[in-house]
């Protein structure tokens, strides 16, 4: 069965997430189909960037969502925008609405937890 899911990416202690559609049995950083989205709760608000004429593709295919994603697709419209589509509205009307409302909610690069200044870090200098 193919799954919708999230692939951690990032670095130690700062995850961030694509959205993927793999393999339900393939691993978490394992092997996947097609990357159709990202997701950053570091940012404020909640950065969600969802290709949407991919997942109403796969969902029409029958790919089920993990819980997660199913969150971030409600979040987005998408689960919406897919029930419109199942009940014969075109596809590409619900594309064009679905750009409009990613530009109006508009991204932040600014993350909710502030960079230490300099010389203020966790680690000790070393010979300390």
């Amino acid at each position: 069965m193919v799954r919708i899911r999230l692939r951690r990416t990032g670095l130690k202690g700062q995850p961030s997430y694509r959205i993927v559609v793999a393999d339900q049995r393939a691993s978490r950083g394992g092997a996947f189909i097609e990357i159709i989205g990202t997701h950053n709760a570091r940012t404020q608000p909640i950065t969600d960037i969802v290709d949407e004429a991919r997942a109403l593709h796969w969902l029409s295919v029958g790919a089920q969502p993990s819980p997660a994603v199913g969150l971030i697709f409600k979040r987005t419209g998408t689960f919406d925008r897919f029930e419109r589509m199942k009940n014969g509205e075109a596809v590409e009307t619900l594309i064009a609405e679905a750009a409009a409302a990613a530009a109006a909610r508009g991204y932040s690069a600014k993350t909710r937890h502030e960079s230490p200044a300099a010389g203020e870090g966790t680690k000790k200098p070393k010979g300390e």
